[in-house]
Protein backbone atom coordinates (compact mmCIF):
# COMPACT_ATOMS: atom_id res chain seq x y z
CA UNK A 1 0.00 0.00 0.00
CA UNK A 2 2.78 2.46 1.13
CA UNK A 3 4.40 1.69 -2.66
CA UNK A 4 1.17 2.91 -4.15
CA UNK A 5 1.61 6.09 -1.94
CA UNK A 6 4.64 6.58 -3.07
CA UNK A 7 3.84 6.60 -6.45
CA UNK A 8 1.04 8.98 -6.70
CA UNK A 9 3.44 11.97 -7.28
CA UNK A 10 5.25 10.49 -10.15
CA UNK A 11 1.97 9.83 -12.18
CA UNK A 12 0.16 13.34 -11.59
CA UNK A 13 3.43 14.85 -12.33
CA UNK A 14 3.35 12.12 -15.97
CA UNK A 15 -0.41 13.82 -16.48
CA UNK A 16 0.71 17.48 -16.23
CA UNK A 17 1.57 19.13 -19.18
CA UNK A 18 2.99 22.52 -19.05
CA UNK A 19 0.47 25.45 -19.46
CA UNK A 20 0.55 26.93 -23.13
CA UNK A 21 1.54 31.04 -23.52
CA UNK A 22 -1.72 32.36 -22.64
CA UNK A 23 -3.33 34.64 -25.11
CA UNK A 24 -2.50 38.63 -25.60
CA UNK A 25 -5.57 40.63 -25.43
CA UNK A 26 -6.13 41.89 -29.10
CA UNK A 27 -3.51 39.27 -30.96
CA UNK A 28 -4.99 36.98 -32.95
CA UNK A 29 -1.98 34.93 -34.88
CA UNK A 30 -1.77 36.06 -38.05
CA UNK A 31 -4.19 39.12 -38.21
CA UNK A 32 -3.12 42.78 -38.11
CA UNK A 33 -5.03 45.38 -39.05
CA UNK A 34 -3.48 47.50 -42.01
CA UNK A 35 -5.90 50.35 -43.69
CA UNK A 36 -4.33 50.16 -46.94
CA UNK A 37 -6.58 49.45 -49.89
CA UNK A 38 -9.81 50.00 -47.35
CA UNK A 39 -10.73 53.82 -49.20
CA UNK A 40 -12.80 51.96 -52.10
CA UNK A 41 -15.05 51.23 -48.99
CA UNK A 42 -15.47 54.43 -48.44
CA UNK A 43 -19.24 55.68 -48.88
CA UNK A 44 -20.34 52.25 -49.27
CA UNK A 45 -23.78 51.01 -47.15
CA UNK A 46 -23.12 48.85 -43.96
CA UNK A 47 -23.93 44.99 -45.17
CA UNK A 48 -22.66 41.57 -43.50
CA UNK A 49 -20.49 41.38 -47.27
CA UNK A 50 -18.90 44.58 -47.33
CA UNK A 51 -17.82 43.78 -43.65
CA UNK A 52 -16.53 40.82 -44.70
CA UNK A 53 -14.54 42.36 -47.61
CA UNK A 54 -13.32 45.28 -45.02
CA UNK A 55 -11.99 42.13 -42.62
CA UNK A 56 -10.01 40.47 -45.59
CA UNK A 57 -8.60 43.50 -47.31
CA UNK A 58 -7.45 44.99 -43.88
CA UNK A 59 -6.55 41.33 -42.62
CA UNK A 60 -8.64 42.04 -39.44
CA UNK A 61 -9.44 39.05 -37.24
CA UNK A 62 -12.79 41.26 -35.78
CA UNK A 63 -14.68 43.54 -37.21
CA UNK A 64 -16.77 46.54 -35.09
CA UNK A 65 -19.06 48.58 -36.83
CA UNK A 66 -19.52 52.07 -35.70
CA UNK A 67 -22.44 53.93 -35.95
CA UNK A 68 -22.92 57.69 -35.03
CA UNK A 69 -23.20 58.26 -31.42
CA UNK A 70 -22.15 54.51 -30.55
CA UNK A 71 -19.40 54.62 -27.68
CA UNK A 72 -16.63 52.91 -28.18
CA UNK A 73 -13.80 50.75 -25.97
CA UNK A 74 -10.68 52.41 -25.74
CA UNK A 75 -8.87 49.25 -25.92
CA UNK A 76 -6.55 48.51 -28.81
CA UNK A 77 -6.85 45.43 -30.20
CA UNK A 78 -4.65 45.33 -33.25
CA UNK A 79 -6.48 42.54 -35.00
CA UNK A 80 -9.43 45.03 -34.91
CA UNK A 81 -10.78 47.16 -37.87
CA UNK A 82 -13.39 50.17 -37.07
CA UNK A 83 -15.83 50.81 -39.53
CA UNK A 84 -17.44 54.04 -38.85
CA UNK A 85 -20.73 55.06 -40.28
CA UNK A 86 -22.59 58.03 -40.71
CA UNK A 87 -26.36 58.90 -40.17
CA UNK A 88 -27.23 56.99 -43.71
CA UNK A 89 -25.42 53.92 -42.64
CA UNK A 90 -23.03 54.59 -45.07
CA UNK A 91 -19.00 53.85 -44.15
CA UNK A 92 -17.66 57.38 -43.37
CA UNK A 93 -14.03 55.78 -41.93
CA UNK A 94 -12.01 52.97 -41.22
CA UNK A 95 -9.48 52.77 -38.40
CA UNK A 96 -7.54 50.00 -37.11
CA UNK A 97 -7.80 48.93 -33.78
Amino acid sequence: MRKIFALVPFLLAACSTAPADPPIHGVTPGHKCQTEGTDQFIGKSESNSTGEAIKHVSHAAVLRWAPPGMMLTMDYREDRVTVHLGPDKKITEIKCG
